[in-house]
This record gives structure tokens, sequence and C-alpha cells, in this order.
């Protein structure tokens, strides 16, 4: 039969049964689980029938990252100090503007500014090194000399990580999993940096030509739980690792469906989950907002829904409305402000 996978099938009702078990620690429950197979075959068993080294990865409590606790949703503000990304390209990638919306990103309740030198939209090419750390560095050093705020640098390449660290960055974000550069993970093990490793099929220039899977939820699932074993092999602290389905990236519109609809499978890798779903282009289509600055709305809906599966972290670009979208899903879910 092949490798077995556990999906838990997370709820928030307040009625929950005795014998319900925590979500990753969290604010969701479950009582029972998909149980999957390549060969489709599939089940729902109850949480009991799961084998005891799974249901302790999916129930463990997710220990801190950058100072950030894993017990309410967290939002990653998106600070983009570059002239060509694909919502806000331009508009913040002049030192005092993105040191002002660094500001106005803390001031609403972010938990963490992803600090960005290189587009990674679709069809982007990369940027040479010393441009991505002019554009990185400087922004970061200002911003930590006015904020506590944690701060991770988006990047795939290590001299980067390394000047984006000295200037104050906390943890490292690798859009590419990890295997952009053979550098990278050494620099954070011995950083002892926390470090987010995404999903992507293929790298952003040819990402979304013929993105094609034998079944999307469990190839990403295994690519993310090799890389995690990958970089603990290196040196990197497993409570350190992020993990992040990289919606969007070499997926298409169904991928993206496919996977936001049973996120809770990745609570099985043992890490705390980010989705980065903002303002991308499946929320325009079903949403009807071409325009990528329109698509608030439909972000913060798949927000929730990632939440609503035990999601830790939400990589957004509307910090406030998101932030405004938790506090009112919290208080309607648990009945109290």
């Amino acid at each position: 039969m092949g490798r077995v996978y556990y999906r838990p099938i997370a709820q928030t009702d307040p009625c929950r049964p005795a014998g319900a078990l925590p979500l990753a620690g969290g604010w969701t429950w479950f009582d029972r689980a998909e149980r999957i197979t390549r060969d489709g075959a599939g089940d729902i068993v109850p949480a009991s029938d799961i084998p005891d080294d799974i249901r302790a990865r999916l129930t463990a409590p997710r220990a801190p990252v950058a100072g950030l606790v894993m017990d309410a949703p967290r939002v990653m503000g998106i600070l983009n100090v570059t002239p060509d990304s694909f919502s806000d390209g331009g508009k913040f990638n002049a030192p005092q503007a993105a040191l002002a919306q660094a500001h106005a990103m803390a001031g609403a309740g972010v938990d963490m500014i992803d600090v960005g030198g290189e587009s990674t939209r679709p069809g982007s090419l990369p940027v040479p090194v010393e441009e991505e750390i002019e554009r990185t560095a400087p922004v970061i050093a200002a911003i930590r000399a006015r904020l506590q705020t944690p701060m991770s640098i988006d990047t795939r390449k290590a001299p980067v990580a390394r000047a984006a660290m000295k200037a104050g960055a906390d943890l490292v974000n690798d859009v590419s999993g990890f295997t952009y550069d053979p550098d990278l993970a050494p620099l954070c093990a011995d950083a002892r940096a926390p470090v987010c490793v995404m999903h992507a099929q293929g790298d952003p220039q040819t990402m979304q030509e013929n993105p094609v899977y034998d079944d999307v939820t469990l190839d990403v699932f295994d690519f993310l739980a090799e890389r995690v074993d990958a970089l603990v092999a290196q040196g990197v602290d497993r409570a350190r690792i992020i993990v992040d389905p990289g919606i969007g990236f070499g997926k298409t519109q169904a991928h993206n469906l496919t996977l936001l609809s049973r996120l809770s499978i990745f609570h099985g890798l043992g890490c705390p989950v980010l989705l980065g779903a903002s303002r991308k282009k499946f929320i325009g289509t079903i949403g009807a907002a071409p325009e990528a600055a329109a698509r608030m709305p439909g972000s913060v809906a798949v927000a929730l829904a990632g939440i609503a599966q035990g999601v830790q972290i939400i990589r957004a670009h509307d910090v406030a409305a998101t932030r405004s979208a938790i506090a009112l899903w919290q208080a309607a879910t648990s009945g109290r402000a």
C-alpha cells in the first residue's frame, strides 16, 4: 500500500468531545482524520487509530519561533523593497517609504515583517546578489533601529541572508526550500537562525508554464518532509523550522484550491505552518478582482480558511484588515471577545 498519510479534520466548534485532541497545541481540535494513500484508497478513522508518532506530531504545541508564540494566529507583513513585485512593486523600494510602511504595519499589530528584495512573481528573473543586498540590508537596519518587531529576510541567497542578519533580521524565508544556494542552510545552522522552507515547482521564471503533479497535496508534503529532514541533518533545529506549501508557486488554480482545502495535513510535519496566498492571481479570478490591490477581501477570506485549519502564520499585504478579521473570527468561533 505504500506510505500512509493522515489529514486531521480540524474543528473549531465550542462543543468539543471529551476525546478530541488539540491540533498543534492550538485553537483547533480533531477527533477524526482522513487516512490517505497514493493508490487512491482513503477513509475516515478516529484519532485513536493514528500511529503514535504521527499523532504526537499532529498534537504537540509548536515552540516559539523568532520570539513568536504559536498559541494564536500570527501575521507576517509583506514589505517588498523591489521595483517589480506583482502587487506593490515600486511602492516601498525607497528607504523612507519602506520605513513608513514598517511603522504602519507595526501600528496595525503585525507580528513579523518580511523584507524581500527580489520579486518571485511568475516570469521574474534573478536579481544580482549585490543589488539584492543594497535593497534589503539598509532597510532592515533602519527598521531595527526604530522597531523591536521581529523581521525575516525573503531570499534564496546566502550572502543576502548574511547581510540581512547582520542588519537585524531574525529569520530566513526561502521560497526555493533551501535548494537554490547550498550555502544558505549551513549559514542558518551556524547562526542558529529560524527558517521558513517553502515548496515551489520550478523557478519563478518558468514555474507557471505547465505545473504537473501526481497528487499535489502528497507531493508537496513529501517535498517539505524531505527538506525539513535535510535542514535538520545540516544542523538546523527542527523547532526553528516553519513550513509553507507555496500557494501560487508552480501551481494552477486547481492545485492551489486542493492545497487550501487540505492544509491541515501539513501539521503532520511537526512544524508551524505558514500560508502565503495574499493578493495572488486565483484570488482575483475567483473573487472578480483583476487588480491585485483590490484583492484584500479575498485574501482575508483565504487567510481565515487557513486559520480554521490551524495555520499559525498568515503572510499578508493588508495587515490591518487581516488582524481585524482574525480578531472577529476568534470572537465569533469562541463566543467571547
